[in-house]
């Protein structure tokens, strides 16, 4: 389900991160691997925003690369249940489509948005500060990871 989310308003997040990172497969990979640890950090489950900020990340230096330009990872958890993915790219002339479109099943590539609508409860798309454009996607999780057992 793609949703635009302008007009509403979100609760402050509790906890935040944001990192600019290179438009390339390096940055791409690095986006992952910073969103893990900060999620650990947190003691917030991991395994299914690890890949929404592949895919989105992925998407970002494919499709939204521009010479010198690079990309913004931001991770917003909002209470103790919602987490909000964003990656900004420097293209607001190119935008995913409304609804994820399955590729022919000869296709090498194209299922990545596919991945982001299966494994986000929302996801969709914000135009601005120009000329920048921002693929968000959020999860709605279960409490904190507990690190001491009740036995």
């Amino acid at each position: 389900m793609n949703q635009e989310t302008a007009g509403v308003q979100s609760p402050a997040p509790t906890h935040q991160f944001t990192v600019l990172l290179s438009a390339t497969r390096r940055g791409a990979r690095l986006a992952r691997l910073l969103a893990r640890e900060q999620l650990r950090s947190w003691e917030r489950p991991y395994e299914t925003a690890e890949h929404i900020v592949a895919e989105l990340a992925n998407n970002a230096v494919l499709h939204g690369h521009v010479p010198g330009r690079s990309f913004r990872l931001a991770l917003m958890l909002t209470g103790t249940d919602t987490l909000r993915i964003e990656v900004t790219d420097a293209r607001t002339d190119r935008h995913p489509p409304s609804t994820a479109q399955r590729p022919l099943p000869e296709a090498e590539s194209g299922r990545g948005l596919l991945l982001v609508e299966a494994l986000s409860d929302r996801w969709g798309t914000t135009d601005g500060p120009a000329p920048c454009k921002t693929v968000w996607a959020e999860l709605t999780s279960p409490p904190p990871i507990s690190r001491h057992s009740a036995c």
